[in-house]
Formats: C-alpha cells, structure tokens, sequence
C-alpha cells in the first residue's frame, strides 16, 4: 500500500463499541450478498451535474440519488483517473440501494468535468499526465477542506436524511481521501471503506494512519494482493492503530486481485493481465454494502 499512480500497476458520533463479534457478523452477511443472493430490485435513481463551493474553488460533481424520499448520503472519491462514467455508474449503482450519493471531480483545481481518458491511458507514456492532477487533491489539507465543503452540502439537500450518518468509499487515491474525509468530519462520517487504497501508511507526518484516533466511522479495507506484498506490513499497522483507538477495522487482502480491480474501465496493457477482476470486484461490493447497512443505521 505504498502510494503510487496508476502506471504502477502493471504486473453526532457513530457506536465506538460495537463489538467484533457484530463486525465479523457484517463480514459474513457481505459473503452471503456477494454469493449471488437475489436483492430487492433496484430503486429508479436521477442523476444531476452540481457545483459545489469550496475553500479552494468550486467543485464540479455527479450528484445521485432515488428519485424520492430522503436517504443516508455517501461520498465517493476517485482513483487517479478522476469523475468518469465508470465512476457515475457506480453511483448509480449505489443510489439504486437507497443512498444519495456524490461522486465529486477531485481535480477541480486543475479543470473541469473528465480530464483523463482510461481507454487511451497508457501506463508506461502518460504517467507525467496524472502527477499535477493527483498533487492537486492530495496536497496537505486539500482532501479535508473538501470534505467539509462536501458534508456541509449534502446536509442541505433534501435528498439526504441528515438524522443517518454519511458513508464514503474510495479506490486506489481515493483510499486516503477517504480516511482524510472520516477525520475530518468524525461525527458525520459514520462508515468508510478503501478498496486497492494506496498510501494508507507511510513513513510521512501527514501519513493517513496518524488520522485513526480522529476517526469515529466503522472501517473497511479491501487490500490489493500486490499492495500487500509490496507492503506486507501496512495491513498489520491499520489494525494495531485501529484496535488502539478501540474502534477495530475490517482488514482484508484479496489474494487474486491487482491494485485497480474494482475499477470496471481499467485499461488493459499488451502483455500484461487485467486489471479489473469482476468476482472479487462483486465481493468488495458485497462488503461496502453490509458495512454501510450496519453503520449508517
């Protein structure tokens, strides 16, 4: 979990107590929805384009939810590859189960709406492309600002019952925005989850996992089999640092998935494997869900 672009991919306060017993209880029911087990038929959801205003600017983002009623809200931050359809379709996704979700642009300091194309990515000659984007939101304090202009939107929306906890998940960059998102708003942000998150530990001040006692959320990680062999230790520092601040945190490496498997538009380089891994994709969905259904309750 070491940070890293994409091109490196190639081979009031939420219950602090809740036992590990029910978290593991959580883990099991994910299995039983990742397993294939008819749901209830998805809610009809509307998409809208929204600005949203920041400390730093004015955010373009997707903004998703059913087409009636008030739900919990999550926030869900990118990958390297920003606000894309495969991000809003996802949304979608997640809206069809009841929530109201925003998909923000994180590299709305740079530019407007899609700005990198993964059909047309190449890892080995576009890598210079991603650094000033990344930079922009993962500059100190960027991704916490954001967050607070995020939150503080979405509790005005009369879409978003305000009496549940808001969720947030994110991939690959997106893995420490979103435990820089639960710090920064702990007693709003009730879940988070980081899927192939990278960066998560360092040997930095500013390194996320400093952030755990600030963090109030119930938290899942879903690790990269190649993260973890490049970090085999980070995984163990999250859960020490997490059961420190008596508030333990699911931790699990997914043995046969690449950094960037949840990511269905990942580009497919010659001669290397794809990235994109649709079981294992399904089973972290499976995971999101149980976790968000449990914590923003």
């Amino acid at each position: 979990m070491t940070q890293q672009t994409h091109d490196q991919y190639d081979p009031e306060q939420q219950e602090r107590d809740l036992s590990r017993r029910d978290f593991v209880a959580m883990g099991l029911a994910a299995g039983v929805v990742a397993a294939g087990i008819p749901a209830s038929a998805a809610m009809p959801v509307v998409e809208t384009m929204v600005e949203i205003k920041t400390p730093d600017g004015t955010c373009d983002a997707a903004f998703i939810h059913p087409t009636t009623g008030s739900h919990p809200a999550v926030i869900i931050w990118a990958d390297a590859f920003g606000l894309r359809p495969a991000l809003r379709e996802m949304g979608k996704r997640l809206a069809g189960e009841g929530y109201s979700v925003l998909v923000p642009n994180p590299y709305y300091r740079v530019g407007k709406g899609q700005l990198l194309d993964t059909a047309n990515f190449n890892f080995q000659t576009d890598r210079a492309k991603l650094t000033p984007l990344m930079g922009s939101i993962t500059a100190d304090g960027a991704a916490e600002r954001d967050a607070a202009a995020f939150v503080a939107w979405l509790d005005t929306q009369k879409q978003v019952n305000t009496a549940k906890k808001i969720g947030t998940q994110g991939y690959c960059m997106g893995g420490p925005l979103v435990m820089r998102t639960s710090a920064a708003v702990p007693n709003r942000i009730g879940a988070g989850a980081s899927f192939h998150g990278g960066g998560l530990v360092t040997d930095r001040p500013n390194s996320p996992h400093l952030l755990i006692p600030k963090i109030k959320g119930k938290m899942y990680f879903g690790v990269a089999s190649n993260d973890d062999m490049q970090q085999p230790t980070a995984k163990d520092t999250l859960k020490a640092a997490f059961e420190a601040a008596k508030n333990p945190a699911k931790i699990e490496v997914y043995a046969n998935a690449l950094h960037g498997w949840c990511m269905s538009d990942m580009p497919v380089q010659a001669g290397a494997p794809p990235i994109y891994n649709k079981p294992d994709a399904e089973r972290a969905w499976g995971e999101l869900l149980t976790l968000y259904k449990a914590a923003l309750a």
